[in-house]
């Protein structure tokens, strides 16, 4: 999409933020999603290809706030909040409510600092990764890392590296299974 483009079918009268990036065939519910979003950052939410975000997704992004979201995704009314920098790989989906957080309680601007790695690039605080499915109301924390084709059960608090291919639940999360290759 090009700087200050407006969704064709969004209610809301409000362009997109110019640092949104929306990949060919995606579709996005409504502008409504960046009600909250403040990201300064040159790019702040990247969505790939053939991706669907729903209704109810939010955005409540702080200055230092990024998201990167792959190809052929569905995320059904999830919000992330963060200051950092949040990354779901391709085919990846995340069920009604997720909460998806760097911080266990709202903060002021700019009170969480970025990551950053050994190059001084800002290092993701959350990953989602490739296949992996997200539970309804389940809440994935700063540090929590998703594997490949693992699941999170619904209502699951998340905030530690997740196997590929594990299944996890509860609150706090344990790893209950495995998925069979």
């Amino acid at each position: 999409m090009s700087e200050s483009e407006s969704l064709a079918h969004d209610w809301f009268p409000r362009a997109l933020p110019d640092n949104v990036v929306i990949g060919e065939r995606s579709w996005l519910y409504s502008s409504f999603a960046f009600l909250h979003y403040r990201s300064d950052q040159p790019c702040g939410v990247r969505i790939g290809s053939d991706s669907g975000l729903y209704n109810g997704t939010f955005f409540d992004l702080g200055p230092l706030g990024e998201v990167e979201i792959g190809n052929y995704c569905s995320i059904v009314g999830a919000i992330i909040s963060c200051n950092s920098r949040v990354v779901i790989k391709d085919y990846a989906f995340i069920a009604h409510e997720v909460v998806i957080a760097d911080h266990f309680a709202a903060t002021p601007l700019n009170s969480s600092p970025a990551r950053r790695d050994e190059a001084g690039e800002p290092r993701a605080s959350i990953v989602i990764g490739e296949n992996a499915w997200i539970g309804a109301r389940a809440v994935l924390l700063a540090g929590c890392e998703i594997g490949e084709s693992a699941i999170v059960g619904a209502a699951t608090v998340v905030d530690f590296e997740v196997p590929p291919g594990a299944v996890v639940a509860g609150n706090p999360a344990r790893v209950v299974g495995h998925i069979e290759s």
